[in-house]
C-alpha cells in the first residue's frame, strides 16, 4: 500500500452527522501520505452532492444519516461516481445489514468501536480494491454460523 500511496493521491469524504466522529477520522488521516480529507457531509443528500462535486475516491459513510439512509446514499453515489469506494463506518453490528451493505456495492464495513485499530487498515484495504469487514462483525458472523 505504501508504494500505491506514494504514487497516488486519494480524495476522501467523511459523511456522518456526528461532528466528533468526522474530526476523529480527519485527525487519523491528516498525516498519512496520499490521503486527503477533501470534505465532510452531515446528511445523506449532502453526501451524494459532495461526493460528486469533490470527485471523492473514498467515502467513509455512516448508515444512519438523516434525509437519506446510508445504504441508499451508497447506491446513488456508486451510480453517479462508479469509481468511488464506500467504507461504511457504523455502530450497527447486525450481520445482515453488513451483508446488505457489501452486496449493494460497499467495499468495507467498519464498526466505530473498532476504528481505533481498524480505520487505517480498512481504508488501505478498500483503496487496494479489497473488501474489508470489521473484526467484531466477522466474529459475530462466525458465532451465528456455529449456531445455525
Amino acid at each position: 500500500m505504501e508504494a500505491l500511496l506514494k504514487t497516488s493521491s486519494f480524495r476522501i469524504l467523511v459523511a456522518d452527522n456526528f461532528e466528533p466522529w468526522r474530526r476523529f477520522v480527519s485527525s487519523m488521516l491528516q498525516n498519512r501520505p496520499g490521503l486527503q480529507v477533501v470534505g465532510e457531509a452531515i446528511d445523506g443528500l449532502e453526501a451524494i452532492q459532495k461526493a460528486s462535486e469533490l470527485q471523492a475516491d473514498l467515502i467513509v459513510l455512516d448508515l444512519t444519516l438523516s434525509r437519506l439512509n446510508g445504504l441508499e446514499v451508497a447506491k446513488r453515489i456508486i451510480e453517479t461516481l462508479p469509481t468511488a469506494k464506500i467504507l461504511f463506518a457504523t455502530q450497527n453490528l447486525d450481520t445482515d445489514v453488513a451483508k446488505a451493505a457489501l452486496s449493494n456495492g460497499a467495499s468495507g464495513y467498519l464498526l466505530k468501536v473498532d476504528a481505533g485499530s481498524e480505520l487505517l487498515p480498512a481504508i488501505d484495504a478498500v483503496l487496494r480494491g479489497e473488501q474489508f469487514l470489521s473484526r467484531s462483525v466477522r466474529r459475530k458472523a462466525s458465532l451465528e454460523r456455529g449456531n445455525a
